[in-house]
């Protein structure tokens, strides 16, 4: 099944080079595209983009089921950018649409790390994540890290790395002795000269 998910990206990455980007007709197999990502636990973010830009331009096309599999999938690779990405190519009509609006709340709950309001509020809508494979696993990754930053004092730069403060007080200094006999020091010393 590996293969074909490969075959499918290698096709899909061809749609996405030049004008054949903006065509409609390709909304069918980047569909596909996004419900084998959220099934087979992959992910490919330019091909997600790209079926938000074709629904911006095509708003008739519009698939609320589709766009919300892009949320949750931008959401399981959290702490990148992507959900901010995905959720600013969405309308404002169809972010108040029930399930948009709903995995919207819910990341809000995760980025602004109110984890304990995101399990309630996730156990509460548990239809939401049905197909996507994977999903609470990514969100307990990327929860443990943030815990972990916070109690720790721990930052995150625009790049994504993240900096643990106080490292004095976990670096442990040691004491290299070297130990060099006479003779090995006579001998470098002869042949510098």
């Amino acid at each position: 099944m590996a293969t074909t998910f490969e075959q499918m990206r290698a096709n899909v990455g061809k749609l996405l080079r030049g004008i054949d980007r903006y065509n409609p007709e390709n909304l069918s197999t980047l569909e596909r595209y996004v419900d084998t990502q959220s099934r087979e636990n992959t992910y490919d973010l330019e091909a997600n983009l790209g079926v938000l830009k074709l629904y911006q331009f095509n708003p008739a096309y519009f698939q609320t089921t589709v766009t919300s599999q892009i949320l949750l999938k931008a959401l399981t690779n959290l702490p990148h950018t992507d959900f901010t990405l995905c959720k600013c190519m969405i309308d404002q009509t169809h972010q108040e649409e029930r399930p948009i609006r709903q995995i919207l709340y819910l990341g809000n709950l995760l980025e602004t790390c109110h984890f304990q309001s995101f399990w309630a509020s996730l156990e509460e809508n548990r239809d939401l994540i049905d197909g996507i494979t994977g999903f609470e696993d990514s969100v307990r990754k990327y929860t443990q890290v943030k815990v972990w930053m916070n109690k720790y004092g721990w930052t995150e730069n625009e790049d994504g790395q993240i900096f643990i403060h106080y490292q004095e007080e976990s670096v442990k200094p040691k004491n290299i002795v070297e130990k060099i006999d006479f003779e090995s020091v006579s001998s470098i010393m002869a042949t510098s000269q």
